[in-house]
C-alpha cells in the first residue's frame, strides 16, 4: 500500500511501526489533518502548518503532523508521502476505503502523542495562525483546570469572528439552521460545532475519540458531547474563516449529521447495555417466584396489597375500556364508592398499560410493573450518577444499585410499587440541577423548567408521596449544600426560583382537576392518621432487613410496623462505611451536603417520639413539627429514611470511583473489600411467594349473575377489608362483573372525613370479621337479624357468598342465623340468595 511512515494496515488500527526516531514518544503538539481526494490542496496546507510551527520552536516545542488519507482515489497519499519525506515530523496514515471524516480523525487522534491535539480540515479554511488564540486558552502543562478549559474550538458564530469569504447565502442559511438543530439535539450552548479547527487536551481527546462511534461528519458533535458529559470545559474562540472552493461539506451533510446524532442518542454503549441487562436479570431473579406461577403465586410478605394492586390495575383498565371516569369507581366500597385519585392507583402506568391488562390480566401487569419498574428505576439512577456524579460506569452502577435495590425499596417491593417504581425521580433531580446551573438564560432555561413541570406532573400520577419525599430530600440537600458552598448556592438561587416558577405554571394546570377531585371530590378525605408511633427505631438503621442476605426476620419484624414498612435497615457495615467515606472525602461540598441529607432524613424518620434503645427514655422527635401539617399528616414518617438510599448511593459511587484509581494496588484491594463487606449483607434475596386461595367457581363460572340484578352487590363473608381482601381478586380475575361492599382502600370516616383504611365499619361487617378471626359465635337474636337486614339493604346486596376459609363453619352458622335460613352449596361456596325488595 502506498504511504509514508506510520501507514495503517487498513483495519482501522494505526500502525506506527517503522516511523522515524522520536515517533512514539511524547510530543508537545499533534496536528491531525483528515484528507479525502485532496491532492491539489493538501501540500499547501501541510507547508503552511509546518512553516507556522517551525517559526516559533520555543512555543510549539516537539510537534508532529499526522495526515490521515481516508481512502482517497486520487494522489492524496502520494502528496502526503512527499511531504513526509521532506519533513520527518509529518506522518501518514491511510485507510483502504472511504469511511468518513469521523473515522479518519479517530485514526489520527488515537495515533497521536501530543499533550495538545489540533484537528484541522485539509482546506485550511481557518488559517493556521488562529492556533495561537486557541493555544492561549490551554495551560502550558495541559491541565484544563488551571485555565478553565479542556478544549478550545474555533467558532464562526461569535461577535468577533471574521468571515473573509462567505458561502452562498442559501448555503449559509442552511448551515446556520443545521447548527441550531445540532445544538438542540446534542450540545446546547455551543454556537458552532462544525468549524473544522479545534484544539484539545491530548489525553482527553484520545479518551473521547476512543469512545466515539460515528464515522461521518457528526464526529465533531459526538466529541464535544463527550467532553460535556465528562465535565471537561469547552470554550469557543472567534476565528477568521474563508470559504474554500471544492469543499467536501454539502448542505445535505447537516441532515446526515442530525441522523448520526439521533442514532447516537438512541444507542447505548456496550457497558451501559450490560449494566441495564444486569439490573433486569437481578429484578427477574427477585420476582422469579411470582413469574413462575402467575395464576397461583402470591407475594408472601405483601399482606393484602397484591390483591389491592391487581384490583387497581384491573379497575383502571375496566374504566378506560368502558369510557368511565378513571378517578372514581363503585366496584369497591359499595354503595359510596372509592375516590381512585385519593388512592395510589398509579394512573401514570395503569392507564397506558390498559391494553396489557385487558389482554393478559392484572396479575401480569402487577408482575411486569414490579420487575420492569425496578429495572428502569435502577437504570435511571445509573444515568443520573453517570451524568452528575462520576464517569466511571462501574462506580455509577454500584451507586445506582444501592439507590434502587436498597432495603427500604425491597420492603416496599412486596406491596407498594409506587415506592419501588421511581424512575422519574432521577430525571426530576437532573432537571432541577440544570436549573441550578443557570446555563442558558433564554430558551434553554425555559425548556428545562417546562420539562421539570411536565415530569413532576407525571410523577403525581405515579405517586404523590414519593414526590413529596423527593422534594423533601432535594430541599434538605440544597440547604446542606448552601452551608457547605454558600457562593455556589447564591449563584444557583435566582435561576432555580425562576425555573421553579415556570415549572409550577406548567404543572398545576395539568394536575389541577385531578387534585381537586382528590381533595374535594366524592369520597375524599383530609388525612390518614397513623398515630405517634410510626417512626423508625434508631436500631433499625444498624439492623439488616428480614429479606436481606444476612437478615433475620424476627429481629427485623420487631423493629418495623410490618414487613412492607422496613424503611431503614441499611445495616451497620454500610453505616460504618458511609462514615468512613465522609471522613475520607469530607472536604467536598457535595459530600458535606450528602452527609447533611442523610443525617436530617434519618432524624426526621425517627418520628414524633424518639425512644432511646435499651432505656425508658423518650425524647421529642423533629417530626413533631411536621406531623400535623397539610400533606405531611398523611405521611408515615419512617418512610423519610428512604431519602437516605440515593444519598448513600452517591457516596458509594464517589468512593468506588476513587478506589478504582488508588495506588498502591493494596489500597485498592482494601477499598474493594470494604465495599463488598458493606453491601453484601444487605443484598436482597428473592421475594418469597405463597399459594393464593382459589376463586370460587360460583364467581369464575359466572353463576353469580343469576343472583345479582343491576345495581346490586355481592357480599363476601367476611367483607373485604385491609385484613382480608381476597374478594378483590374475585373481581379482578373475572372482569369486574359485580360490586362488593367493604374493601381495601383509603376513604373518609365520620363527620370530619378523616382518612381510614377500608370502608366505614358497620355492625354486621364487624360481627363477621370477629367470627372469622376469633371463632367465637355470639348469641344471634332479633336485634342482630334486624341490623343485618339494614346493613344488607345499605349495601344493596343481591347475594351473600361464603367461600372456604378458616373458621368457615362458625361463619356459616352466624350467617344462617342472621338470615334465618340455611345456605345453598353452589360452585364451591355457600350462597344465600336475597329477596329483591329494593
Amino acid at each position: 500500500m502506498p504511504g509514508g511512515p506510520g501507514v495503517s494496515d487498513g483495519t482501522g488500527v494505526p500502525d506506527r511501526t517503522g516511523a522515524p526516531d522520536g515517533i512514539g514518544t511524547a510530543a508537545d503538539l499533534t496536528v491531525v489533518v483528515p484528507a479525502y481526494n485532496e491532492e491539489h490542496r493538501l501540500r499547501p496546507t501541510l507547508d503552511a502548518i509546518c512553516a507556522h510551527l517551525r517559526a516559533d520552536p520555543e512555543r510549539w516545542g516537539d510537534w508532529e503532523l499526522i495526515v490521515v488519507d481516508d481512502g482517497s482515489t486520487d494522489g492524496t497519499t502520494a502528496v502526503a508521502s512527499r511531504a513526509a519525506a521532506d519533513e520527518p515530523r509529518v506522518h501518514v496514515l491511510t485507510s483502504e476505503e472511504n469511511r468518513g471524516k469521523g473515522h479518519a480523525l479517530r485514526l489520527g487522534v488515537l495515533a497521536s502523542y501530543g499533550r495538545r491535539v489540533l484537528v484541522t480540515d485539509a482546506d485550511l479554511a481557518t488559517p493556521i495562525a488562529e492556533l495561537d488564540a486557541l493555544d492561549a486558552l490551554l495551560a502550558d502543562d495541559g491541565d484544563p483546570y488551571e485555565t478553565g478549559t479542556a478544549a478550545a474550538i474555533g467558532s464562526r458564530a461569535l461577535p468577533d469572528s471574521r468571515i473573509d469569504v462567505h458561502q452562498r447565502p442559501l448555503r449559509e442559511r442552511l448551515g446556520r439552521l443545521g447548527n441550531r438543530l445540532i445544538r438542540l439535539v446534542a450540545v446546547r450552548g455551543i454556537r458552532d460545532t462544525q468549524c473544522g479547527f479545534k484544539l484539545f487536551d491530548g489525553d482527553k481527546a484520545r479518551a473521547a475519540f476512543a469512545a466515539s462511534r460515528l464515522d461521518g461528519w457528526g464526529i465533531d458533535v459526538e466529541i464535544l458531547r463527550h467532553f460535556r458529559r465528562a465535565g471537561w470545559p469547552v470554550t469557543e474562540v472567534p476565528v477568521r474563516w474563508s470559504h474554500q472552493t471544492g469543499s467536501k461539506v454539502r448542505p445535505a451533510d447537516y441532515g446526515r449529521v442530525l441522523l448520526e446524532l439521533l442514532r447516537l442518542r438512541t444507542r447505548a454503549r456496550p457497558v451501559d447495555l450490560a449494566v441495564a441487562g444486569l439490573f433486569l436479570l437481578f429484578s427477574v431473579l427477585l420476582y422469579k417466584g411470582l413469574w413462575a406461577d402467575l395464576d397461583r403465586a402470591y407475594l408472601a410478605d405483601s399482606m393484602q396489597d397484591q390483591n389491592q394492586w391487581e384490583w387497581f390495575f384491573g379497575v383502571t383498565a375496566d374504566n378506560v375500556a368502558h369510557l368511565r371516569n378513571p378517578l372514581f369507581t363503585t366496584f369497591q366500597g359499595r354503595p359510596d364508592g372509592v375516590n381512585l385519585m385519593a388512592n395510589t392507583v398509579m394512573l401514570g402506568l395503569s392507564v397506558p398499560l390498559t391494553p396489557l391488562t385487558l389482554l393478559f390480566g392484572p396479575t401480569v401487569t402487577w408482575a411486569l410493573v414490579l420487575t420492569l419498574g425496578l429495572t428502569v428505576t435502577a437504570v435511571a439512577w445509573y444515568w443520573l450518577f453517570l451524568r452528575r456524579v462520576t464517569r466511571v460506569p462501574s462506580a455509577a452502577a454500584l451507586g445506582a444499585a444501592l439507590a434502587a435495590f436498597a432495603p427500604p425499596m425491597m420492603s416496599h417491593g412486596t406491596a407498594h410499587p409506587n415506592f419501588l417504581v421511581l424512575f422519574m425521580i432521577p430525571v426530576i433531580i437532573d432537571r432541577a440541577l440544570s436549573l441550578c446551573e443557570g446555563r442558558g438564560e433564554g430558551r434553554r432555561a425555559v425548556r428545562d423548567a417546562v420539562l421539570l413541570g411536565l415530569f413532576a406532573a407525571y410523577q403525581i400520577f405515579l405517586g404523590e408521596e414519593p414526590l413529596l419525599l423527593a422534594a423533601m430530600g432535594m430541599l434538605i440537600f440544597a440547604l446542606s449544600y448552601a452551608l457547605a458552598g454558600p457562593d455556589v448556592a447564591r449563584a444557583a438561587l435566582r435561576p432555580l426560583l425562576r425555573g421553579l416558577g415556570i415549572a409550577l405554571a406548567v404543572c398545576l394546570p395539568l394536575v389541577a382537576f385531578p387534585l381537586y377531585w382528590q381533595f374535594f371530590g366524592p369520597q375524599s378525605y383530609h388525612s390518614v392518621l397513623h398515630g405517634d408511633n410510626a417512626g423508625n427505631s434508631p436500631l433499625s438503621f444498624l439492623e439488616f432487613s428480614g429479606r436481606a442476605l444476612f437478615g433475620d426476620e424476627a429481629r427485623a419484624d420487631a423493629l418495623a410496623m410490618n414487613r412492607t414498612e422496613q424503611n431503614a435497615f441499611y445495616g451497620w457495615p454500610l453505616t460504618a462505611l458511609a462514615f468512613a467515606i465522609v471522613v475520607w472525602l469530607g472536604r467536598s461540598p457535595l459530600v458535606k451536603a450528602l452527609t447533611g441529607t442523610v443525617i436530617v432524613a434519618a432524624l426526621l424518620s425517627l418520628g414524633q417520639k424518639i425512644r432511646i434503645p435499651f432505656t425508658d427514655v423518650v425524647l421529642p422527635g423533629p417530626w413533631r413539627a411536621l406531623a400535623h401539617q397539610p400533606l405531611f399528616e398523611s405521611v408515615i414518617e419512617s418512610r423519610v429514611a428512604m431519602i437516605c438510599a440515593p444519598a448513600l448511593g452517591v457516596l458509594i459511587a464517589l468512593a468506588a470511583a476513587r478506589i478504582k484509581d488508588l495506588e498502591p494496588p493494596a489500597h485498592r484491594t482494601v477499598g474493594l473489600i470494604a465495599l463488598v463487606a458493606a453491601l453484601l449483607p444487605i443484598l436482597p434475596t428473592p421475594q418469597p411467594v405463597r399459594e393464593r386461595a382459589e376463586v370460587p367457581r360460583f364467581i369464575t363460572d359466572g353463576m353469580y349473575r343469576d343472583y345479582v340484578a343491576e345495581g346490586e352487590s355481592v357480599v363476601p363473608v367476611p367483607l373485604p377489608s385491609p385484613i382480608e381482601a381476597d374478594a378483590l381478586h374475585w373481581q379482578s380475575a373475572t372482569g369486574f362483573g359485580f360490586s362488593v361492599p367493604g374493601g381495601y382502600f383509603n376513604g373518609p370516616w365520620g363527620p370530619d372525613r378523616t382518612g381510614i383504611y377500608g370502608a366505614p365499619p358497620r355492625y354486621t361487617s364487624n360481627l363477621l370479621s370477629d367470627v372469622r378471626y376469633g371463632g367465637r359465635i355470639p348469641d344471634i337474636g332479633s336485634r342482630w337479624r334486624a341490623q343485618a337486614k339494614l346493613d344488607l339493604e345499605f349495601w344493596k346486596a343481591g347475594v351473600v357468598v361464603l367461600a372456604p376459609q378458616d373458621n368457615d363453619e362458625a361463619l356459616y352458622e352466624v350467617v344462617a342465623k342472621l338470615l334465618g335460613r340455611p345456605g345453598e352449596r353452589l360452585g364451591g361456596a355457600w350462597v344465600w340468595d336475597l329477596p329483591r325488595t329494593r
